[in-house]
């Protein structure tokens, strides 16, 4: 009867989301609702879960999703992201522009959001594009696979960190592990498979093609540039090498200390603020109005996270998780796999990556204590799932539709397969890893 239940409600979720296009944050609360009541939970009770489950999620996303948005102004409205972009491709050359926004993306896409960042790069894109006289898809989509990727798998995006804290997963070890496995995901589903592609034609919508490129004196340096925008990522990557060599002391505690997300999110804003804003002329008041109007872009997101949240508790407090971690236990299919499969069928079904990858965490929590699974790699493995078969009830599917002035049967036969490519390459690469850690 449990799984029964939770079948039932994850079928009541696709139809709120894709069928009445209600909103996914309301989706998931309603769908809690009718697990708990369905378990024979007490009203009380029920209410008590969502909102534990909504708290103990947003606690310390709040601050990570709230600093990671700032940070992401930063970087955009400095012209800082253009400076990675512009330099990169003269770098690079006309030869190896693919080369040039992959790196691009995967730096810019390091601390914005997937949306944001789309926007941002994409004039760009059509720029190198119509200069170079190369197919605007050969060009663009290793760029979309790069920022794909980041949103996919690698903290400190929205999905991945939320994961990884239902997980109880080292974010270090996870933005590590996500890395080694995003490399060869990139390189395959963005700049090989763009080759086998050159024959589609997409075009820039006129209503799109509004590039807004600053001059370069507007724009910092390129060493400031990419070094703010992946101080996070410094902080933390070297915070979990450098813990690995030292013992137990004050020295650690304080490398560790600066390696936490959140205070690393912190240093990288502030030092942003200085590097991409006062150091630049800006009006101190004048960043942090536009700090202040970049919350205003993450609050669905953190509803969405939180609604995920309250399933997840949901799902625990009422017996459901305990119940489905009994039969899946005894399964000879790997954990990992299961996983990936399981986010992967809410994917198709939803449309959302972030709605798939966090329903499926909640639903495989169980697995991690039993199994002795590497948590870090569960996170990965779930974020793989959630990128698979992007078709027509994903937002992304029709921004690189319409963007790049595509049919329906071109988009499938380009971003679906890219998108595709990533996840099936990132479950290999987590089933590796698995077997060499």
């Amino acid at each position: 009867m449990p799984l029964l239940i939770v079948v039932v409600g994850i079928a009541i979720l696709f139809v709120l989301i894709a069928v009445f296009k209600l909103n996914a944050f309301l989706s998931f609360i309603i769908t809690c609702l009718f697990v708990g009541i369905s378990q024979g939970m007490e009203l009380s009770a029920v209410a008590q879960s969502i909102q534990t489950g909504i708290g103990n999620t947003l606690g310390f996303l709040v601050v990570i999703l709230g600093l990671g948005a700032m940070l992401g102004k930063l970087v955009a409205d400095s012209g800082a992201a253009q400076r990675i972009t512009s330099a990169l491709v003269a770098k690079f050359g006309e030869k190896y522009i693919q080369w040039a926004v992959v790196l691009a993306g995967f730096i810019v896409g390091i601390p914005m959001f997937y949306s944001v960042g789309f926007v941002i790069l994409i004039p760009l894109v059509f720029t190198v594009a119509a200069s170079t006289g190369l197919p605007l898809i050969y060009v663009g989509l290793p760029m979309l696979t790069s920022l794909s990727v980041t949103h996919g798998f690698l903290p400190p995006h929205p999905a991945p960190t939320a994961i990884a804290i239902m997980f109880d997963a080292d974010i270090g070890k996870t933005l590590l592990y996500g890395i080694i496995i995003a490399i060869p995901a990139i390189v395959v589903a963005g700049p090989l498979f763009a080759r086998s592609i050159k024959k589609i034609k997409g075009s820039p919508m006129k209503e799109f093609y509004n590039p807004v490129i600053l001059k370069d004196h507007e724009m910092p340096g390129m060493a400031v540039s990419v070094c703010t925008a992946l101080l996070p990522v410094i902080l933390i990557g070297l915070s979990t090498g450098i813990g690995q060599f030292l013992n137990q002391g004050k020295t650690k505690t304080i490398i560790e200390f600066i390696g936490n997300p959140m205070i690393a999110m912190l240093i990288s804003v502030l030092v942003g603020i200085y590097t991409l804003g006062l150091s630049r002329g800006k009006q101190m008041k004048t960043i942090m109005d536009s700090l202040a109007s970049a919350i205003s872009g993450i609050t669905m997101v953190l509803l969405i996270i939180a609604g995920a949240g309250a399933l997840k508790q949901i799902l625990t407090d009422s017996g459901v998780s305990e119940y489905i971690g009994g039969l899946l236990q005894g399964s000879s299919i790997s954990p990992l796999l299961l996983a990936w499969l399981i986010a992967t069928v809410i994917r198709v079904c939803v449309g959302s990556a972030t709605v798939a990858g966090l329903t499926a965490a909640g639903i495989v929590l169980p697995l991690i204590a039993g199994s002795g699974v590497s948590p870090e790699l569960m996170v990965i493995a779930v974020g793989s799932g959630s990128l698979m078969l992007s078709h027509v009830n994903d937002g992304g599917f029709w921004m690189f539709k319409e963007y790049f002035n595509l049919s329906v049967k071109e988009t499938l036969s380009t971003w679906t397969i890219m998108e595709t490519s990533v996840g099936i390459i990132g479950l290999v690469g987590v089933l590796i890893l698995d077997s060499i850690i």
